[in-house]
């Protein structure tokens, strides 16, 4: 004879919620850690200090930064350290044009802000020719 067995297979089943919290925890992680902003870029040439003195008579915008952060520009001493009265003389000078190359020349001893402020003015004007002006050793008196 044969006898029915009433033994019921167990049902399996496999809990995802752990996997799919650790999935979303990793998720959340790598979106908060990812940059999603392109960093600003403003090309600069940097300084070359050879000693050979460049003679162009062309239109230039020098900004000349002083110890204690004041700004010459083209040899006129602005009225204050605002980045507003910078940008408005560097654009009375260059006339419009975004192809003048500017140079900043700062003293060893001014803040770094000041040089910062004096590059965002110019990036912010639209220049694409940046320079920054290096002085010898034994020329620092001069």
């Amino acid at each position: 004879m044969k006898f029915k067995r009433n033994i019921k297979k167990p049902d399996v089943i496999i809990d995802l919620t752990s996997m799919i919290d650790i999935v979303f925890i990793l998720l959340l992680f790598y979106m908060l850690g990812a940059t999603f902003t392109r960093p600003n870029s403003l090309k600069i040439t940097l300084p070359e200090a050879n000693g050979l003195t460049i003679d162009q008579r062309d239109l230039r915008v020098e900004v000349l930064i002083t110890r204690n952060g004041n700004y010459t520009v083209n040899g006129h001493e602005l009225a204050d350290n605002k980045v507003e009265t910078l940008m408005q003389s560097i654009t009375d000078l260059a006339a419009g044009d975004n192809n003048v190359p500017v140079t900043i020349t700062a003293d060893a001893d001014t803040t770094h802000q000041s040089v910062v402020t004096a590059m965002d003015a110019v990036a912010r004007l639209g220049f694409s020719k940046l320079n920054i002006a290096t002085r010898q050793a034994g020329a620092a008196g001069k």
